[in-house]
């Protein structure tokens, strides 16, 4: 059987102006396309005047594209990517509050050491967790947590950047002694 890649997950990431209403007039936007907004993240820039905004959303990929070209449109948006065709490294972070009776509690840190989860929060009957990861990660965790009895979750929304070019710069290749012009012209100038 075929799978849908009519609707398929998008990953938004957006530079935008910190100014009031901005989420607003975004959220505004992909709503009157029909579509809902799985997951938004937002956060200041090393610049406190631009915010990053990461957005995931499920859609069609002409409309997505529609979508792209208006919010490009819009002033305070600085520049959209969709990072879906791009190689990315995503994260999510979650709190998760898990009943800990007595006899349970040493599978629970078990489990939590596999995932590199953090115990933040303790009591007599519970722990509270804290995990960042992929989707998958997030998914596996919750699913060995849910026999246990999860009590509260909270997630933060998805953030995602590109991943970096793994080849050195043209600059760095010259430091690092790799480029053959500058070997060429050293040995010329010895001659």
């Amino acid at each position: 059987m075929k799978e849908d890649t009519s609707r398929r997950r998008h990953i938004l990431t957006l530079l935008v102006e910190n100014r009031i209403g901005v989420l607003a007039k975004i959220a505004g936007l992909i709503a009157a396309k029909g579509y809902n907004i799985d997951s938004v993240s937002v956060g200041e820039t090393m610049d406190n005047s631009i915010s990053r905004i990461t957005l995931v959303v499920h859609g069609d990929d002409w409309v997505m594209e529609q979508v792209l070209k208006q919010l490009n449109r819009l002033i305070d948006v600085i520049k959209v990517v969709d990072m879906t065709e791009e190689d990315y490294i995503e994260r999510e972070m979650i709190l998760v509050r898990v009943n800990a009776d007595p006899p349970d509690r040493a599978e629970i840190l078990r489990i939590a050491d596999i995932f590199r989860a953090k115990v933040v929060d303790l009591t007599h009957r519970t722990y509270t967790l804290e995990v960042t990861g992929d989707e998958d990660k997030i998914q596996a965790l919750l699913e060995l947590l849910r026999p246990f009895g999860i009590k509260e979750l909270v997630r933060t929304g998805r953030i995602a950047i590109g991943r970096a070019n793994k080849s050195l710069p043209r600059k760095l290749e010259r430091v690092a002694g790799n480029d053959e012009e500058v070997e060429k012209k050293s040995t010329a100038a010895v001659k």
